[in-house]
């Protein structure tokens, strides 16, 4: 009966994410009408649009149960299918070089972006914050590693907001700084799974690039989410405080299980465990399911947050953000 009512309330939201969800899709075939392709995939699309909705129109309160469900549940499932079309043969050829390469581009991104924040007047817990968020993954390092230094409620409320904004506009520079450089689709997809803030973004940033960046991407991001576990036990250690997250041990405490299911699909994918014909069926449930949480995604964007967070919280960001590109740029050199 509870899960009918909580179906019940979560259906305004859903129809108002898989209306945008179908504009965006329409937006997409009408450019390759017109052009003969798609300037803007429907991801991207479907975030814009989104955003938009948030930011010039209220949104009535009970479309949000279903927003926050097609933003986090239904991403989350659409990263999982994604395992099933994902091949790990790209970490055989890299293997620790790149894992080295990604800790190292870590570190360096959050030394000098917590630096670069201090400077600016940056509280040091705030600059903290910001950094992490940016080195790894957005929100969710920032909401991991606010307990491990004891943030203010305050500062980790201005960092999430304004990184999902940040987050937006990653997405959609990815594609285009890849063919400024000229980079090969492994190349592009590096790119977009070392500097976009959220897995299922990577999906957006690296779609355009083709579906060997789609996949590239999620493996070299999913490395980097990684990463969160040994950033958070060393800052509890430096701050004095032990991380906790109740109910949970292990690697489950910092790994989402829909992170372990996509890890265990590309496991059976690359053996041959699953088959092409499953693949593409799982391959395009995964896109819809995306573009439908994408939709979701851009509707808890308020773009009004970039002015409220302050031009020093900006400052700080675009600048770490940089650093982060740079480090990146600077791995796919080395790694060839």
């Amino acid at each position: 009966m509870t899960a009918f009512f909580t179906a019940k309330r979560a259906l305004p939201g859903l129809a108002l994410c898989a209306a945008i969800a179908l504009l965006a899709f329409g937006l997409e075939r009408w450019e390759i009408a017109v052009w003969g392709h798609a300037w803007l995939e429907a991801l991207v699309l479907a975030i814009l649009a989104g955003a938009l909705v948030r930011t010039s129109l209220p949104l009535p309160d009970h479309a949000h149960t279903g927003i926050r469900i097609a933003a986090k549940p239904v991403m989350e499932a659409a990263v999982a299918l994604m395992g099933a079309s994902t091949s790990l043969g790209v970490l055989a050829h890299t293997g620790v070089a790149l894992i080295a390469a990604i800790a190292g581009t870590i570190a360096l991104t959050i030394a000098v972006g917590y630096r670069i924040g201090r400077a600016l007047g940056l509280s040091d817990r705030m600059a903290m914050l910001v950094a992490c968020g940016n080195a790894i993954c957005g929100n969710s390092a920032i909401a991991a590693v606010a307990p491990a230094i004891d943030a203010d409620g305050k500062d980790v409320s201005a960092a999430i907001g304004f990184t999902a904004v940040m987050g937006i506009g990653v997405v959609l520079g990815v594609a285009p700084l890849a063919v400024a450089l000229k980079l090969s689709p492994v190349q592009g997809g590096m790119l977009a799974g070392m500097t976009v803030y959220a897995v299922p973004q990577v999906l957006a940033a690296a779609n355009p690039l083709g579906a060997v960046a789609v996949q590239i991407g999620a493996v070299v991001k999913l490395v980097r989410v990684l990463m969160l576990a040994p950033v958070v036990a060393i800052l509890s250690h430096i701050y004095g405080h032990a991380p906790s997250r109740p109910g949970r041990d292990g690697v489950g405490r910092f790994v989402p299980g829909f992170i372990l299911i996509f890890v265990a699909l590309a496991v059976l994918r690359s053996a041959g465990a699953i088959q092409d014909g499953a693949s593409a069926i799982a391959h395009n449930a995964s896109l819809l399911l995306t573009v439908l949480a994408m939709a979701g995604l851009g509707l808890g964007v308020d773009l009004r947050l970039v002015v409220a967070a302050g031009p020093r919280v900006t400052a700080s960001v675009a600048a770490s953000l940089i650093v982060l590109v740079v480090g990146a740029l600077g791995v796919i050199r080395l790694l060839g």
